[in-house]
């Protein structure tokens, strides 16, 4: 009896205590539910003020001028970042569906507004470190990764399930298999690539035409397997995808190691210049061409160059049905009246070609739509440009030519383009920059040598690219690079696609239009200057980075001295570390002796570790 009775006293503490416990949970979550915006507050708060006495902020002159130089001298350090929840491990912050809610902007969805960039004003950014999912390891590397990815990276498997007779992709154990299948070619992208090339005449079979085609614009991608395997063939395609009920796909693609972009044509421009592409390729893309006078196949008119492709493969192209039909013969009007021509029609492909002159536009009938743009519209201006329903006509330049006057690839990534006239650049100038260039990538990879080996890096942006040179000096090595031209700066993207290189116009003071976790390397040259001048957050910027960075990813920053020592107060709150700092002079008579080169990696951290299942 007395033991019975100590049982039941143990038992009558234990339950005290579990009681407790609960209370003191319960205060504690309730507590955190009130403080948790205080702390990401706190965090924004933090970071705004650093970023602001960086960047000058409310500040003007010399008075901003002495806050940086107290800020830097007194040591003003965060020390830490706000981690965000678990469940924004995939947050693109302009393209966040939340935000769209919250805010009740009024979007036209059948026109896509909803997948357009739609960013949060300062006050309402996320400024915490965006976590990875549990389990997360560092990525396949390339070109093993354009097979397989680490299911537990992207732990999203309803395209597997979707989509499984079409091979896009198939789930085996803890990773994801991508066979090279898409909606139109079950069989192999490889086989599809090669059909299209036969359909052309082109020899061999291969696509690149002798390295006439070079850059090629895939809308409606999926997975990006078509851009996957056009790689194998000397061509390199911009994969665009939006986020939509596919949701991940564009995630897929840049974790696999292929080059893609989250964007939609919806109302805006896309945001590539003018004559970028030889080729654009639409398969089974679920996009009404026809809608509003034509004025989605009229943006892919503006960005194909004078002779390029556009390859369609859909049910129009060869089914039977009375609406098919229908939607066949206004197409074909409509292309016909932007003077395309069939180039060849095979199965369930057609293949159109548009004109090398301008010829073909002059002889049209007065009143013939769609409409020749108005003289002053500027083809190449793209950033936040609604879309016109108009054609744009050739430069007196390209119509004298008859072409856009560029040598096959690979010579043209370093023979000076035509456009390079628009800028006011010579020959020399070109040649110049490409040689600058040259030696400074190679200066970056004395000093990364230490970190990585040939396959270490794959996915690389230039967040500033210029003319592209930084991306032509890579040429040698198995990387490909995002060039990025400011939506404010000259438009040199142009050259960069002359050049047979991809790239997207954009604004630092932004967020860049893809998922977390998808490059390897990040080069900024005076990124962090040129947002001073504009009054952005130099935090915010520097979370953005962290946000698009792989875990064990790298950071070249070339800057001036006070920017270096600036990032090097945040590398513990951002779990970065420093890899090498280095005088950058010498290697051109404009060279500024404060000039600096910091390359930093980042750590791989998780929040949580994956708990493996148990088994019965």
């Amino acid at each position: 009896m007395a033991r019975g009775r100590g049982d039941g006293e143990q038992k009558k503490r234990l339950v005290t205590w579990i009681v407790v416990l609960a209370i003191v949970c319960g205060c504690l979550y309730i507590y955190s539910r009130k403080g948790g915006t205080s702390a990401l507050e706190y965090g924004s708060k933090s970071l705004r003020k650093l970023g602001s006495s960086y960047l000058g902020g409310e500040d003007d002159g010399d008075e901003a001028s002495n806050k940086l130089g107290e800020d830097l001298q007194g040591g003003v350090m965060l020390k830490s970042i706000p981690v965000c929840d678990d469940g924004h491990s995939e947050l693109i912050p302009c393209l966040d569906r939340n935000h769209i809610y919250q805010t009740r902007l009024k979007l036209d969805l059948s026109l896509m507004e909803h997948y357009e960039r739609h960013c949060p004003v300062p006050e309402r950014r996320f400024n915490c470190l965006i976590p990875p999912p549990p389990g997360y390891k560092v990525p396949i590397k390339w070109p093993k990764s354009r097979d397989v990815v680490w299911k537990e990276n992207i732990p999203h498997t309803h395209l597997a399930s979707e989509k499984s007779d079409q091979n896009w992709m198939v789930v085996k154990g803890d990773k994801i298999e991508f066979p090279g299948g898409g909606t139109h070619f079950h069989y192999g992208a490889d086989k599809y690539i090669a059909a299209i090339a036969n359909m052309l005449n082109f020899p061999e079979n291969i696509l690149n035409n002798g390295g006439r085609l070079r850059t090629v614009l895939d809308v409606g991608c999926g997975v990006a397997s078509f851009g996957g395997y056009l790689l194998s063939s000397d061509m390199i395609a911009m994969s665009l995808a939006p986020n939509d009920v596919h949701q991940n796909q564009i995630q897929f693609a840049l974790e696999r190691g292929i080059p893609a972009y989250l964007g939609v044509l919806g109302t805006k421009r896309l945001p590539y210049p003018s004559r970028s592409f030889e080729l654009a390729h639409c398969s089974r893309c679920r996009i009404d061409w026809l809608q509003r006078n034509g004025i989605l196949l009229l943006e892919l008119d503006r960005l194909l160059r004078p002779g390029g492709y556009f390859a369609y493969s859909s049910p129009e192209a060869y089914a039977q049905d009375e609406e098919d039909l229908r939607i066949w013969r206004e197409m074909s009007a409509l292309v016909e009246r932007m003077c395309w021509k069939v180039a060849v029609k095979r199965n369930q492909t057609v293949i159109w070609v548009k004109p090398l002159t301008n010829d073909c536009y002059m002889e049209r009938e007065p009143g013939t739509q769609p409409p020749l743009c108005k003289s002053d519209d500027d083809p190449d201006a793209v950033w936040d440009v609604s879309m016109e329903a108009c054609i744009t006509p050739y430069s007196d330049q390209n119509h004298k030519a008859k072409g856009s006057g560029l040598a096959p690839w690979p010579a043209r990534l370093a023979a000076p383009p035509p456009r390079l006239a628009d800028f006011g650049y010579s020959n020399e100038m070109f040649e110049k920059d490409t040689e600058i260039w040259k030696q400074r990538v190679e200066n970056y990879w004395n000093l990364l040598s230490p970190k990585i080996r040939p396959d270490t890096l794959r996915n690389l942006m230039d967040m500033k690219a210029n003319l592209g040179s930084f991306a032509a000096a890579l040429k040698s090595k198995d990387v490909w690079v995002m060039n990025v031209v400011h939506e404010d700066g000259p438009n040199t993207l142009k050259i960069i696609y002359d050049r047979g290189l991809i790239g997207t116009v954009h604004s630092w003071c932004e967020s860049f239009s893809t998922y977390p976790r998808t490059y390897d390397l990040l080069h900024a040259w005076t990124v962090f200057s040129d947002i001073e001048k504009k009054g952005c957050s130099a935090g915010d910027l520097l979370i953005e980075m962290d946000r698009i960075l792989r875990p064990t990813g790298f950071v070249i920053i070339r800057d001036k001295r006070p920017v270096v020592e600036f990032v090097k107060k945040h590398l513990s709150a951002l779990h970065w570390e420093a890899v090498a700092t280095a005088e950058a002079e010498g290697e051109s008579a404009e060279q500024d002796a404060d000039d600096m080169v910091f390359i930093i990696q980042k750590k791989l951290w998780l929040t949580r570790l994956k708990v493996p299942k148990q088994s019965r």
